[in-house]
């Protein structure tokens, strides 16, 4: 039994909810997301809340129960607040800059790299050691910062490169003489 598929999910204030089958919409200040839901899961709208049902009590709409859920909490809290990532950047010579939509980074290449900025996504440096990586779909925004953090990940031994802002790095000991 899914302890989370349990709970209805409540409509913030600010933001319009329908259901239309399997196919939940929200608009709020920051935009219009959509989450169509599976099939084996049941979504209705009641005393402004959604509340997610499954349809049979096998092990995949079980499972497939609390994850819907979760989808449409996140659609309602991206279409209100949005989503941010923040990344800091470590390393002698490393930084980032912004160049129109494109974000430009120094990281120790030959080139530069340049990160294309993708739609629906916003990004702002405010230190060249500092991207800050904002949307309303929490899955964009964070596929967006792990395709910059890939660029040069954080390594072991100093710490050099792109990592998130909460991220704490295991360091190595370097070899003795």
């Amino acid at each position: 039994m899914s302890r989370i598929g349990k709970k209805p999910v409540p409509v913030p204030a600010g933001v319009t909810a329908s259901v239309d089958g399997q196919t939940v919409t929200a608009k709020g200040p920051k935009g219009e997301l959509t989450f169509v839901a599976n099939d084996e899961v049941a979504v209705a709208f009641e005393n402004n809340a959604v509340t997610v049902a499954p349809v049979s009590q096998t092990k995949d709409a079980r499972s497939k129960w609390g994850m819907s859920r979760t989808m449409i909490e996140n659609i309602f809290k991206g279409v209100k607040d949005g989503y941010e990532r923040k990344l800091e950047i470590n390393g002698v010579g490393y930084r980032a800059s912004m160049q129109g939509k494109n974000l430009q980074l120094a990281l120790g290449f030959s080139h530069d790299v340049v990160y294309q900025t993708p739609e629906g996504i916003s990004i702002a440096v405010p230190k060249p050691t500092e991207i800050i990586v904002s949307g309303i779909n929490k899955q964009q925004v964070g596929q967006v910062a792990a395709e910059i953090r890939e660029y040069r990940g954080p390594e072991p031994y100093k710490g050099k490169g792109v990592k998130y802002a909460e991220e704490r790095i295991v360091r190595k000991e370097g070899k003795k003489k």
